[in-house]
C-alpha cells in the first residue's frame, strides 16, 4: 500500500531531507548560505561542514545543516558527488577531491585534505626581502598554494617601480605589494603613492623591519629595542635577544612563529588584504 501519512519517510530528519532537492556539491557551484546571506563558490563539503569562497576570495565554513543552503534561489540539500573521480568541466581540478577538516592552517583557515596546489595565477604578491617571504610562507603558505598565488621578493623596495614595469599589472594580473615602514613621510610611503592604481594594491606595516611584526612576547622579551640611528637594526635587535649573529637570531624568530596569533595585527591585516585583492575575480 502506498500513499497516506506512511507513504514517505517517517523519521523527521529523513522527511525534512526528502523535501529538498539533492544537489551534488561540485567545486565552484554557486551556493547561498541562507542564514547569513553569504554567497560564494563551493570549495569543499563533508558530513559536518560546507566551505564557501566569496568573489573576493574570502572563505567561510558553515555547518552542513538541512535547509541552510540555496542554489539558484531554491533551498537544496547538498550531497557528496556520486563519483568524485568523474571529470567535470566547471570543476577546479586542484579542489575536485578536497574535503574540509577540523584542523586549521597557520593562518587560521580550515585545512583541506585531498587538495592539490593550484596552477599559479598571473597575479602575485611582492615583498621586500627574504625574511618577509619566509614569514609569509610560514603562516599563509597553505592558503597561497590553494589559491595559486606566488610570492616574489623585490630584494629592496627601491626595485618596486622596475619590477612593476616588467609585470605590467592589469585586470587579469593584479599585484599586491607588502612594504615595511609604510608611514607618512617615509620613502616607502612615497613609493606606494607613485605605484598605486586599480590593479596594484600596496599594504604594509609601521615597523622598520618585518622582525618587529613578530610579537616580542613569543620570543621572551617585553618589547623590541630602540636601535640608535646609524646602527644596523637587525644587529641591534639580535643583541636584545642575546645573540651576536642576525642569521641565528632570525632562525630563532622564525621557530617561535607557529601561527598568525604570533604576529602583530598590522602585518596580519596587510597580508589578508593583499590575498583578497590578488584573488578577486577580474572586473
Amino acid at each position: 500500500m502506498s500513499g497516506g501519512i506512511l507513504g514517505g519517510p517517517v523519521e523527521r530528519q529523513a522527511r525534512l531531507a526528502a523535501s529538498y532537492r539533492a544537489v551534488e556539491a561540485r567545486p565552484r557551484l554557486r551556493v547561498l548560505h541562507r542564514g547569513t546571506g553569504f554567497l560564494g563558490e563551493l570549495v569543499a563539503l563533508d558530513d559536518d561542514q560546507v566551505l564557501l569562497r566569496s568573489p573576493t576570495g574570502r572563505e567561510r565554513s558553515f555547518p552542513n545543516q538541512l535547509g541552510a543552503f540555496a542554489v539558484d534561489g531554491e533551498t537544496v540539500r547538498l550531497v557528496p558527488v556520486a563519483d568524485p573521480s568523474e571529470p567535470r568541466a566547471d570543476a577546479a581540478p586542484h579542489l575536485a577531491a578536497a574535503r574540509v577538516t577540523d584542523d586549521r592552517t597557520a593562518s587560521g583557515s580550515r585545512a583541506l585534505t585531498g587538495a592539490r596546489a593550484r596552477t599559479a595565477r598571473a597575479s602575485r604578491i611582492l615583498v621586500e626581502g627574504v625574511h618577509d617571504a619566509e614569514l609569509v610562507e610560514q603562516v599563509w603558505g597553505a592558503d597561497l598554494r590553494i589559491e595559486g598565488v606566488v610570492v616574489e621578493r623585490l630584494d629592496g623596495a627601491d626595485h618596486l617601480v622596475g619590477v612593476l614595469d616588467e609585470l605590467r599589472p592589469g585586470p587579469d594580473r593584479r599585484i599586491g605589494v607588502l612594504l615595511d615602514h609604510l608611514v607618512a613621510g617615509s620613502k616607502e610611503a612615497r613609493l606606494a603613492e607613485a605605484v598605486r592604481g586599480p590593479h596594484v594594491l600596496v599594504a604594509g606595516t609601521p615597523y622598520v623591519d618585518v622582525w618587529q611584526a613578530v610579537r616580542p612576547t613569543v620570543l621572551g622579551i617585553e618589547r623590541w629595542p630602540e636601535v640608535p640611528r646609524g646602527t644596523d637594526w637587525k644587529t641591534g635587535a639580535s643583541a636584545a635577544l642575546g645573540l651576536d649573529d642576525p642569521r641565528v637570531a632570525w632562525r630563532r624568530i622564525r621557530a617561535a612563529v607557529t601561527s598568525w596569533k604570533d604576529l602583530e595585527q598590522p602585518l596580519v591585516g596587510a597580508v589578508e588584504a593583499l590575498i583578497d585583492f590578488v584573488t578577486a575575480a577580474p572586473e
